[in-house]
């Protein structure tokens, strides 16, 4: 048996998925198992067409790739190059079992990017269960800013089996390049922070003992409650609270980062804290959405949450 890494969705988080692969005596067949979604079990026409097109021939075996763990559903393109190399390297002796392998095959074996691939790889890092990837050669100028993750872009299915075949003296792609920004290091932890300011408290006038409390509350984290009347300055400082937030570490940027990927906006690695001013009429389902999987699990979390303490949002 064979077995590569590969990763999809639970919730806004990314899960390790093991693709594993045997070829084995009895009617020839091409099945994929484990709760795979319909792009996925597309994926063997893609596979076929890719390998045949680099001049492989299906040995006349019965080939079964799983997809563990078997009880989560996976979606996406990402994993036609993981169950494409399993295939043609069933000969290999080596381990590979320590690569993660993205890429959506073309129909003449070209290796393409897809929109999940870079949060997936966010998430990855954040989590610290990645070191070394394959990934598809026009991702790695985005994937550069994401850290301690060895890339190694690949063009088409043939540079991706020889890369494997030479994993040994196999040499990452790109340079990692750290954050941009000024940082302090304490306990051997980089704290990283801006120097520019969108919005200024010192727009504020007056309100001194609001903007009092906010730098208390903004320095240890505390919850803070503005109560007044109309046009008095209380979101005008809450806006202004997320430049004077405690500078954020790497992992924290990298969770910004992958949000932003998520919402289909270039992420741009800033230390600024996440702000967000929803009217407080809004219901959860207008904040979350509804419109997809991963925004019905936050859903579902956030309602168990206030039911379980009792409280209501």
């Amino acid at each position: 048996m064979k077995k590569v890494s590969c990763a999809t969705y639970e919730g806004i988080n990314a899960k390790v998925v093991h693709v594993e692969s045997t070829l084995t005596k009895g009617l020839p067949s091409f099945s994929v198992v484990g709760m795979a979604s319909a792009s996925i079990t597309e994926a063997k026409e893609r596979v076929k067409s890719s390998l045949l097109s680099n001049e492989f021939t299906f040995p006349p075996k019965r080939i079964t790739i799983n997809l563990a763990p078997s009880d989560v559903k996976k979606e996406g393109s990402q994993f036609d190059l993981s169950i494409a190399l399993l295939i043609a390297l069933d000969f290999l002796e080596d381990d590979l079992s320590e690569w993660f392998v993205f890429g959506e095959l073309g129909l003449d074996g070209v290796v393409k990017q897809n929109t999940q691939l870079y949060p997936l790889l966010l998430s990855l890092a954040n989590q610290k269960v990645i070191s070394k990837a394959i990934v598809p050669y026009e991702s790695l100028g985005k994937l550069s800013k994401i850290p301690n993750i060895e890339f190694y872009g690949v063009k088409t299915l043939q540079d991706a089996i020889e890369l494997l075949k030479n994993q040994n003296t196999a040499t990452p792609s790109i340079q990692q390049s750290e954050i941009e920004y000024p940082s302090y290091e304490i306990n051997k932890q980089k704290y990283y922070y801006a120097k520019e300011y969108a919005d200024d408290f010192c727009d504020v006038k007056g309100q001194e003992v609001a903007k009092r409390a906010s730098l208390i509350a903004s320095a240890g984290f505390h919850n803070i409650l503005f109560e007044g009347s109309s046009g008095c300055g209380k979101s005008m400082i809450a806006k202004r609270l997320r430049y004077i937030l405690p500078p954020m570490k790497s992992d924290e940027i990298l969770d910004v980062a992958k949000l932003q990927a998520l919402e289909l906006i270039e992420p741009e690695f800033k230390p600024h804290r996440n702000m967000r001013s929803p009217h407080h009429t809004s219901t959860l389902a207008s904040i979350f959405g509804g419109g997809c999987h991963f925004q019905q699990t936050l859903l579902h979390s956030t309602k168990l949450y206030y039911k379980e303490n009792n409280a209501s949002p």
